[in-house]
């Protein structure tokens, strides 16, 4: 049975995103990405990394919906690499929602010496 795709918000499909990112070389590609299309010879002389290593960090971008891969219409040996910007937008949608400090709610642990302390304040009727 084939499972519906996970929602870029999911925290296993943000955590699979992420890692990925989290390999430096790959992140440096990325990065390289973000300045606009680059092609293989581009990307071999800024990495300063064997095409093939290239080639695989490439690899693993595209797998993850990262990266978009287009051949050149006139000569197909070139091959250009470009951000795939949807799923940028969704990855900073999910980090933003995710790291938003907003989200942090006031609360007290149940447990533990905290969770024990009762504060005045808290019993109704009661005079500190």
């Amino acid at each position: 049975m084939k499972r519906a795709p996970r929602s870029p918000l999911e925290p296993a499909a943000l955590a699979d995103r992420l890692k990925v990112l989290a390999e430096p070389r790959r992140l440096r590609i990325f990065n390289l990405l973000m300045d606009g299309v680059q092609c293989n010879c581009e990307l071999g002389d800024a990495l300063d990394m064997a095409p093939n290593l290239i080639s695989h960090h490439l690899s693993v971008l595209r797998q993850a919906g990262l990266v978009e891969v287009t051949r050149d219409a006139v000569d197909a040996r070139w091959i250009y690499y470009a951000i795939n910007r949807a799923t940028l937008q969704d990855l900073n949608a999910a980090l933003g929602a995710f790291f938003d400090p907003a989200r942090i709610q006031p609360r007290r642990p149940a447990c533990g010496p905290q969770g024990a302390l009762v504060r005045l304040a808290d019993i109704p009727g009661a005079t500190p």
